[in-house]
């Protein structure tokens, strides 16, 4: 028995031994990337970017729509003065016109969406690097980018804005 003893004492000796560094403290850290969207200068920047390269594409949209808006007053005002195959032309037109606008309008929004997860992409992976040097200055373990619920004393969303915004301003 005594055998067994020694060697037992040794192997619990040796694992108190090792509790303080199964102690040490375990950072954890959040980051909100929809903060980060809404609040970071470099994605306010590819918002900015993205609103002026479409904007003459929408304000033009915006006309054909209103256009096709007045000429269906306009034919609805006109209909019981016209002759029967009037009509039925400036119908036919007006809806050939609405055809070709919802088209359009489709590929604007199909164009605005692509480019606008370019930029996003852009911008997370700018983030995600900045992420990547905050946990390695402040030594986190474990960085979350989604939660159900997150204690404010882990969120580093903060840091991680400031840090990204002072890289713009360089």
């Amino acid at each position: 028995m005594k055998y067994y003893t020694r060697p037992a004492i040794l192997l619990l000796g040796l694992s108190l031994l090792a509790l303080p560094a199964l102690a040490q403290e375990f950072r954890l850290g959040f980051v909100s990337l929809d903060r980060i969207i809404k609040e970071a200068v470099p994605a306010k920047n590819a918002q900015a970017k993205l609103e002026q390269e479409f904007s003459k594409r929408e304000k033009e949209l915006q006309t054909q729509g209103a256009n096709i808006k007045g000429m269906a007053d306009q034919l609805e005002r006109e209909a019981p003065t016209l002759s029967e195959s009037q009509r039925a032309t400036r119908q036919k037109q007006l809806v050939e016109l609405d055809r070709d606008f919802q088209r359009k309008r489709r590929e604007f929004q199909e164009d605005v969406n692509a480019r606008r997860n370019e930029e996003l992409q852009q911008v997370f992976e700018r983030a995600n690097r900045v992420v990547k040097q905050v946990a390695d200055a402040e030594k986190y373990d474990l960085i979350l980018q989604e939660a159900v619920y997150v204690n404010p004393r882990h969120d580093i969303t903060d840091k991680v804005i400031k840090a990204l915004n002072a890289t713009v301003a360089k």
